[in-house]
């Protein structure tokens, strides 16, 4: 669809509104960016960064992680303020490169933000069982050695229908719940530094580095799905109400505040205790806390923070996941059932209702998903990185003149530049989770990617080649899917 037309403003009096509402604001734009990288992972992987890699280790994975990111980011918010249209890479991948190439863009993203909105949905019950220890209750059965309780699994899926209706009610719902989410998290990050320095030891930063260059590869393979995030702000774009180029901008921010996070949780949790009294805690996170503060009940607080962390992340990748869904099923890619807004609220809530059924039935496999799901997501979304960034390279190429309100790199070759290392770095990264690779996937995560994949072929051959890339390309697809379907019916 056209920017001219997708960014027309509400209908007159008696005409149907079918365009999405602009209600976000800049802190609310940031506060869903940043809230998207701020999930689950920090309260319980922190302990085992330390162990591979060492403090310094750790620490340097996370800046090279987020050089890489925030590389990606700058192509996002050069492209999002030139198309900001719901859907984000869809549009970019689709005016740069035609109709497959933005499907199967499209299609990576949303398996890594359905494998995060399901990942949520299992990690809220086994932080809350930090809380309230006696939560499993009534036994179900055991997956890959993962006994499922029923009442675990329904405050993961409760929590999941709550997180469904509020983003069906309208984005300013959703929004409010998640700028108070994040405040929470800023006054635990607080809490953290504040702690280190009244009861942190740097003596505990020992060992600085450890592992090798295997163990920094151990950390650094884990950005993609700890940084998968800012490309939430694009999703969400055409319900913005600043200018396009702030847009852009805040997409960068929000990478270089997410490395600012884990760097400030990796150095204030190492200060706590030796690696040894890390590496077997079960919340280290957590455990740190209690130590620079000298009681148990701050450890609760940070898991507190943490349940805030898994709510903003949720929250975020269901706006960002509905969205693509439904710009993929306003272009006819998927069934134009996902392409449809309420009436009433203007939200994709057709998309919203998939995805969060989903999440739903997530926490009913057990403890063991969170792994399968943190593995199986990650290649897809670096795939979907990697194409953003060609989109980026072959539009400054062949669309020179292109409304570019935020162009990276002036108008020489800087742009260029930052386009083929994120597209080079990108790739990069998707090699190590092969096969013989420092950080290779297990069976499992292959098996759930290559389900999605082998889904997604389904309707991939059902997209028409010939469509053109171009600014209306997505007009020209609906038509021209819309044609065959209608054929098909007679």
């Amino acid at each position: 669809m056209s920017q001219r037309k997708s960014e027309a403003g509400p209908r007159v009096s008696g005409e149907q509104d079918t365009s999405l509402i602009k209600a976000l604001g800049s802190w609310d734009t940031l506060a869903i960016g940043f809230g998207a990288m701020i999930g689950f992972g920090w309260v319980v992987l922190t302990g085992g960064w330390l162990e591979s890699a060492g403090t310094f280790g750790a620490v340097g994975a996370f800046v090279a992680g987020g050089v890489i990111m925030a590389l990606v980011g700058l192509t996002y918010s050069e492209l999002v303020s030139a198309m900001p249209l719901a859907g984000g890479e869809h549009n970019y991948v689709m005016r740069a490169m035609g109709a497959r190439w933005a499907f199967i863009c499209s299609w990576a993203i949303t398996g890594g933000y359905i494998t995060i909105v399901a990942f949520e949905a299992v990690a809220l019950p086994r932080t809350a069982l930090y809380l309230f220890p006696s939560l499993k209750q009534v036994r179900l059965w055991e997956i890959a050695g993962s006994e499922v309780y029923l009442s675990w699994a329904l405050v993961g899926a409760g929590a999941a229908v709550l997180l469904t209706v509020l983003n069906i009610l309208g984005i300013r719902l959703a929004s409010a719940a998640q700028t108070f989410a994040v405040i929470f998290l800023l006054v635990i990050g607080a809490l953290l530094v504040t702690g280190s320095f009244v009861g942190g030891e740097a003596a505990n930063f020992e060992p600085l580095f450890s592992g090798g260059f295997a163990g920094f590869i151990a950390v650094l393979v884990v950005v993609p799905f700890l940084f998968v995030g800012f490309d939430v702000i694009p999703q969400s774009a055409e319900e913005v109400k600043i200018p396009a180029r702030q847009v852009g901008k805040l997409v960068v921010v929000s990478v270089i505040l997410a490395a600012l996070w884990y760097i400030m949780v990796v150095i204030t949790t190492a200060s706590s205790m030796d690696v040894a009294g890390l590496a077997g805690a079960d919340l280290a996170t957590a455990d740190a806390m209690s130590m620079l503060w000298g009681t148990d009940i701050m450890a609760k607080v940070l898991v507190a923070g943490g349940l805030a962390g898994i709510l903003t992340s949720w929250n975020s990748f269901l706006i960002g996941a509905s969205r693509l869904v439904y710009a993929m099923g306003r272009s006819r890619m998927l069934p134009a059932w996902f392409g449809k807004l309420n009436p009433r609220f203007r939200t994709p809530a057709n998309a919203v209702v998939f995805i969060g059924a989903l999440s739903i039935l997530a926490p009913f496999f057990g403890e063991a998903m969170l792994g399968w799901l943190v593995d199986s997501g990650s290649p897809s979304i670096v795939i979907a990185y990697f194409l953003v960034a060609v989109a980026f390279l072959i539009l400054r190429r062949r669309e020179p003149d292109m409304d570019r309100p935020l162009r990276i790199g002036g108008n020489g070759n800087g742009g260029l530049i930052i386009g083929v290392l994120a597209a080079v770095l990108c790739l990069g990264l998707t090699a190590l989770y092969l096969p013989g690779m420092p950080a290779s996937l297990d069976p499992a995560p292959w098996l759930l990617f290559g389900l999605w994949w082998v889904l997604g072929a389904v309707f991939f051959f059902r997209v028409p080649a010939g469509v053109q890339p171009g600014p209306d390309a997505e007009e020209h697809l609906a038509a021209k899917l819309a044609a065959r379907r209608s054929k098909a019916g007679r």
